[in-house]
């Protein structure tokens, strides 16, 4: 089954924020004013937000080198005997910073060894004396398993992933830790995704649209507007697929509507705008599906014409594999419009 290539995109990695404010700490002031990226560049970037877990545009290019070894030096086996969290925390942030390097290098050594750092704070994390910290470190993990599982194909990771972000989701409760429970819900359904599109499993698919579901539960529009609709949009793309492989109409009318809510709450909480567009695309590309699999050549008029405006009006907001995905499907609704 091939499916459609449409667009994920992934809220604000707060561990590797978390992180940079630990970083932040040890620095001079002046050292800690140079770790963002410089806000003066007016090229938009239309690939914000769809590169992944460890997304960096927040931070300069090179702060995480820097990073990287203030951590290294900061962990000694002194700070292990003398303040064991403190040694955990400092993994978690090395961890974190690991990750960010392997996601910018491509580089499956560093994400392996920002793994290393999350089991050796597990070592000295119990969940019984430090049930939060333990949660933590347990969902770090697994987004850094999601991360090259996805770079590297590997299903074995994702399982691996999806038994850290269990773990953790035994700590991590609606009712007391609504935020962190979401998020963790959310990263669980993401790795559900991707394991399901390796493993062509649409029970799989099935679990990250429950989990996205369970996310939405916590997710407030006013506070978590980018979270909200990364949410409505994904679980959009997994019930896309899941009616690519189901032939099933009503899914992709289920996706469609998810996909609305995503370019609603994007335009009315002032997203990036280029994430609107995205969720535009993808909603206009579950429509082309649904107008093939019922013939409908109404609505194949209507998909040409808005892939046609998108086209038109939003050049600007495209990237360029985005474009060519909107051209090739002008055209292939264009032709259903006009079969015989």
């Amino acid at each position: 089954m091939k499916f459609s290539n449409i667009t994920t995109f992934y809220p604000d990695n707060k561990a590797l924020e978390k992180a940079m404010d630990h970083y932040k700490s040890l620095v001079s002031e002046e050292d800690a004013k140079n770790i963002y990226a410089d806000s003066n560049v007016t090229v938009a970037d239309n690939f914000l937000y769809t590169r992944g877990n460890y997304e960096q545009h927040r931070y300069s290019s090179n702060v995480f080198a820097s990073a990287r070894e203030i951590f290294d030096a900061a962990l000694t086996e002194e700070l292990r005997k003398q303040s064991p969290l403190d040694w955990a925390a400092t993994q978690n942030s090395l961890g974190n910073i690991l990750a960010a390097l392997g996601q910018q290098q491509r580089d499956a050594d560093l994400f392996n060894k920002a793994m290393a750092c999350f089991n050796q704070a597990l070592e000295v994390l119990k969940q019984e004396e430090s049930p939060l910290e333990w949660a933590a470190t347990q969902a770090n993990l697994g987004t850094a398993m999601q991360a090259l599982g996805r770079q590297e194909s590997d299903a074995k990771l994702m399982n691996n992933a999806v038994d850290a972000y269990t773990a953790a989701l035994l700590e991590y409760t609606r009712k007391e830790t609504p935020e962190e429970w979401a998020m963790v819900m959310f990263q669980l359904a993401a790795t559900f995704y991707t394991y399901g599109s390796l493993l062509k499993g649409n029970r799989t698919f099935q679990k990250s649209v429950v989990a996205y579901k369970n996310a939405l539960a916590e997710l407030d529009a006013d506070l978590y507007a980018l979270e909200l609709a990364a949410t409505h949009n994904n679980r959009g793309v997994v019930l896309h697929h899941l009616a690519e492989s189901e032939e099933s109409t009503e899914r992709l009318e289920e996706a469609i509507r998810a996909y609305e809510t995503a370019l609603t709450v994007c335009m009315e909480q002032q997203q990036p705008f280029h994430l609107a567009v995205l969720c535009r695309i993808n909603k206009t590309t579950a429509r082309m599906v649904l107008a093939e699999l019922t013939k409908d050549k109404a609505l194949a008029e209507e998909v040409a014409d808005e892939f046609e405006l998108i086209i038109e009006c939003f050049p600007h907001a495209l990237q360029p594999l985005r474009l060519k995905h909107c051209e090739e499907h002008l055209l292939k609704a264009q032709s259903l419009s006009k079969a015989n």
